[in-house]
């Protein structure tokens, strides 16, 4: 077990079972020893996703919530890419979207679900440099989607 899934496990969490692409892409593509890894939705342990858009249906709260499902699932992605998460060397950027109702302004507050996470997962090398963005939309009405670029040994 990796030094990140110890600390996982821990925080009492684990790994989720990598979630499928939902069209025509794969969850992952390494090009040297970058990984770029699709958007991920906040997808529960029962499969179900959390839907609603921010500042209408859900509190900034949920959307954290959201967001931190997001960084659970990418990681599942970048251990079935990479084997080992203990071969990271930096998550290098991050793009959060939230599905965000016309006057919610809190984006940053929900993408941080994510990337605390991943800085109480890898330390210093899940500190990274992030976009968080309202999006009139997401696929299926859910509430965050998040992608991120991972630096890799290699």
């Amino acid at each position: 077990m990796s030094e990140a899934e110890k600390k996982l496990q821990q925080m009492g969490l684990s790994l989720p079972v990598p979630p499928k692409p939902v069209a025509n892409y794969v969850p992952a593509v390494r090009s040297g020893t970058l990984v770029f890894l699709a958007g991920v939705g906040p997808r529960k342990a029962d499969g179900s996703l959390m839907t609603g858009k921010l500042g209408r249906d859900l509190a900034v709260e949920q959307g954290y919530e959201a967001a931190r499902l997001c960084g659970l699932n990418l990681l599942a992605n970048l251990k079935q890419e990479i084997g080992d998460l203990d071969k990271v060397r930096r998550v290098v950027k991050m793009l959060g979207m939230v599905n965000s109702a016309p006057d919610f302004g809190d984006q940053p507050k929900v993408v941080n679900g994510a990337s605390d996470l991943l800085v109480a997962v890898l330390g210093e090398k899940g500190r990274h440099a992030r976009s968080a963005v309202g999006m009139a939309a997401l696929p299926f009405g859910m509430a965050v989607e998040v992608e991120m670029i991972v630096e890799v040994e290699g």
